[in-house]
């Protein structure tokens, strides 16, 4: 664990951590704190893997935001009202977007699907829940999405989210107990292209519909996560049609008070071949 005073190396990797209730996690890490930290390691060294890790997965949470909203009704070529029926619906639209090896973490790229037109970055405030469902941190997700894909059927929504190299998350995982108001933080996204901005836009937790405890007790009605789970909350920055990422790209995404994730783009399944190296069982990293 990475704190401003440096590294302090807890007892656990993250997954066995959120295997705690939250009284005896947020033990452990402030006892973490409270050591002396470990002399010679750096803010760099935190780029190398992303905060996830063992059994945890990443799921997200879609249409949570107007914009959300728009986006999905402006790419969609048939039944565009369903987006329009899913953020007005009691029970929210969730869906799982990557087991912890597929998660890069900050400095690693993300890519975009060869087979897809239109793709894009989704920051999103990420809920960090320990196995038994209660919020134990945050984190910045990008929700790398296929435009195209999604647009052409909404049951393509899988294919759309769930590749190589869709998923980041970073820098590292903020304690709740941290955070005053999850509802309450400005959030920016930045895409640089040949060292200059090539979209940008501002937006805040505050927009966001639904309540956060709210989407959790849905994902744990009737599943399990015996080493917790991220849950992505959806975004309200989606740059404009026609704009896509492109090879090259570095995105930059800042949460107030989570830090900032930055990802470089690449394209396609072959440049992402080294998270097979992650894919090891639980236990043997």
């Amino acid at each position: 664990m990475l704190t401003e005073q440096g590294f302090h190396p807890l007892p656990v990797e993250s997954g066995e951590l959120l295997e705690r209730p939250l009284a005896e996690l947020r033990r452990l890490v402030e006892e973490a704190v409270a050591e002396r930290p470990v002399a010679g390691v750096t803010e760099h060294d935190r780029r190398l893997v992303a905060p996830v890790s063992g059994l945890t997965e990443v799921w997200a949470a879609g249409v949570t935001y107007e914009r959300s909203r728009a986006a999905r009704t402006d790419e969609s070529e048939h039944d565009a009202d369903i987006y329009d029926r899913v953020y007005d619906a009691e029970r929210p639209e969730l869906f799982f977007k990557a087991a912890s090896w597929r998660v890069v973490g900050h400095g690693a790229p993300i890519s975009v699907r060869e087979d897809s037109a239109v793709n894009v970055p989704e920051p999103e405030l990420a809920v960090v829940a320990n196995r038994f469902g209660e919020i134990v941190g945050y984190s910045i997700c990008n929700d790398v999405s296929s435009r195209t894909i999604e647009g052409e059927n909404p049951l393509y929504l899988p294919q759309a989210k769930t590749y190589l190299g869709a998923c980041a998350l970073g820098p590292g995982i903020t304690p709740a107990w941290e955070v005053s108001d999850p509802r309450a933080l400005d959030m920016e996204l930045t895409i640089e292209r040949d060292g200059s901005v090539a979209w940008q836009g501002r937006a805040s937790t505050a927009q966001l519909r639904r309540e956060l405890p709210e989407l959790l007790g849905y994902l744990f009605r009737a599943d399990e996560f015996p080493q917790g789970v991220v849950l992505a909350t959806g975004t309200s920055l989606v740059p404009d049609l026609p704009f896509t990422l492109a090879e090259g790209d570095v995105v930059h995404i800042a949460i107030a008070g989570l830090g900032a994730l930055t990802t470089p783009v690449v394209v396609g399944k072959k440049a992402m071949s080294w998270l097979l190296g992650q894919a090891t069982p639980p236990g043997a990293r």
